[in-house]
Formats: C-alpha cells, structure tokens, sequence
C-alpha cells in the first residue's frame, strides 16, 4: 500500500479564498451604499462630458472593462496608467478625474495630489475609508475595507460596483447587472485546467471585454510567476499571431456585443494555430469547435463582467496552485506598492 499525502492550502491562497467568500455581498453593498457620492460624480460628468480614469495595477484593469461603457453613455472616457499620467500627463481642464485604488495609498496617487493639487472635478474610488485618497479627494467607499490577499479578487468586483453606481446615476438600468452579481453560477473550470496543463506561457485577450481580459493576465503573473499577459484583439491578430502554438495557451473573452463577432474570428486562428484555447462565452452566438468553452448566459457590459469574473479568478488560482508550492505569497512585491 502507498500511503498518499494531501498538499496543505498555501496561506496566500487561503487568504484570497477570504477575499472571495465576501466579495459579492461586500460589491452588493458597496452599490446600495454609494448612490450619494455616485450622484456627485455623475453630476461632474454631465457638465464635463469627458472623463479620465487613473489607476495603477488591477486599479486600471478595471478603468478599461469600464472605459466602454461610459463612452455608451456619451462621456469621452479615456483610461491611462497613473504612471503614464505622472510621465506623459494628458490635460485636466474640462475632465472629470476618476482615480481607482483599492488601497488609497500606492506611491503614485500620493504623487499626483502633491504634483497637482487635484481639481475640483477629481474623485477617488477606494476599498479603504481612512487612505490617503479617502481624505484628500470625494471618494465612492467599497464596503469591507481594504483586500488583505495578495493579487486581486474582491478589490475588482467592489470597483466594478462602485463604478455601476456612476452609471447608474448617469441613467443607466442597473438590474442585468445586479442579477449577475447576485447570482453565484457553478462553472465547471476542470476542462480548461487541463487544457492549460503543459502551456508555458497564457495570453488574454478580448474586445470590449479587454479589460476583463487584462485583470485575469495580471492575476495569473502575479500568481503563477509565469510570464502570461495580455493583447486587445486587434493587437493580437497585428504581429504576435507568430507566437501561438502548442505551448501558447490562449483565453478569449467573447460577450453578446457587436464585437463577439471578432472575438470568433480569432477564436478560429488560435485553433488553427494550434494552441490550447478556452473561451470565456457570454455572447449568443454558436459554439466555437475545438475551444474548451465556459458557457453564460448571454449578456454585455457589467453583467458579463459579474458573471465571468469570479470563475476566471477560480481559474487563475488552480493554474498557480498547480505550478508553485506558495501561491499567493509575494516573492518581490508588496500588496500596497510605496515606490515607483
């Protein structure tokens, strides 16, 4: 008889399993709780008819899910990394200025207020009440504090509320939305562990779900130690098709928009490349041949975003768990970046 040994739940992995268990009731509060300071925002945006959205990390991978949907809106939303706007700063007359993080007091938010004072169309959105951000700037607050779990998970979902909370206020129907935060779907993730099991390198990619996309390439990096990344769909097909292969796993983010088309096309040439795909699917069109599909229900915007988001942070923490003995403790970062 061979005895067998079961491997304990690395700390790190434990802790953002925490995260996790709270964060649809915490980004369900962190809605109801809002409505206030989301009016004031909307009011900004309606007389500036332009919006910048600065974050850093998954902060920004948040601001480009958003970007698209308050450009449906009418806003000219323009996503930038905060570093990029401290290096290369875009003008701040006549922009209502959205900065994102999580925890209020990551080296480049403390940057910009002393580099310009702010504006008085400047806002925050933070997880923490007491930051740096919170007391400089009027601040949407997502309920439950800051996310102590390296890599973020219900940082991202609470953001994600905090920004249906503008929208709302800007007139947009909330409830597709809220339904899908509110539902839990059981999502088999098994197929697409396996399919992903010898690849060496995942890219994510997307149309208006590129942002989405984004999030689960930083979550996967930060997690795994592999070198996975992230291309808009455009980007992907211009060049670094010459990547693909066998050893090149691919995700693909295809919702029920006018892009799912593209999404499809790609989803094709991946296949015809060779290399592994899952297709994360909330759009209504057939099935893709030869992908390992994670089927939703048909839906766009945020309720594709509720919907798909917990599943592919479950797939990310598998894909890590798989390939490094403490996933989820940081090895040369720190959950709160101080220095640029």
């Amino acid at each position: 008889m061979t005895a067998t040994t079961t491997r304990a739940r690395p700390a790190g992995l434990a802790a953002i399993d925490r995260e996790m268990a709270r964060q649809r009731d915490d980004a369900l509060a962190s809605y109801r709780q809002s409505s206030a300071p989301a009016a004031k925002v909307a009011a900004s945006l309606r007389k500036t008819g332009r919006a910048l959205l600065l974050g850093m990390g998954g902060s920004h991978a948040v601001n480009r899910a958003v970007e698209p949907l308050y450009r449906d809106l009418g806003i000219d939303a323009v996503a930038l990394p905060l570093s990029e706007q401290l290096g290369q700063p875009m003008l701040l007359e006549g922009k209502t200025v959205l900065i994102s993080s999580q925890s209020g007091e990551s080296a480049e938010v403390v940057r910009w207020f002393s580099e310009t004072g702010g504006t008085a169309d400047t806002f925050g959105l933070t997880l923490e009440g007491g930051s740096f951000l919170a007391r400089t700037a009027p601040c949407l607050v997502g309920t439950g504090g800051t996310e102590r779990a390296f890599a973020a998970t219900r940082s991202l979902t609470v953001t994600f509320a905090l920004h249906l909370a503008i929208l709302a206020a800007l007139g947009q129907d909330p409830t597709e939305a809220l339904a899908a935060l509110e539902a839990a779907p059981e999502i088999d993730i098994d197929a697409a562990l396996k399919a992903l099991g010898n690849v060496a390198t995942v890219v994510t990619s997307g149309r208006r779900l590129q942002g989405v996309a984004e999030a689960l390439a930083l979550g996967l990096v930060e997690l795994s130690r592999r070198p996975c990344f992230s291309l808009e769909g455009g980007q992907l097909r211009h060049g670094p098709m010459e990547m693909l292969g066998p050893d090149i796993g691919v995700i693909l983010f295809r919702g029920d928009d006018p892009t799912a088309g593209l999404v499809t096309a790609m989803a094709t040439s991946v296949l015809e490349a060779g290399a592994p795909l899952i297709l994360f699917d909330s759009s209504s069109g057939a099935p893709v041949d030869g992908a390992v599909t994670l089927r939703f229900s048909p839906a766009s915007g945020l309720a594709a975003i509720f919907a798909m988001l917990p599943v592919a942070q479950r797939l990310m923490i598998a894909f890590a768990d798989e390939r490094v003995e403490n996933a989820g403790t940081p090895v040369r970062s720190t959950k709160i970046t101080r220095s640029e």
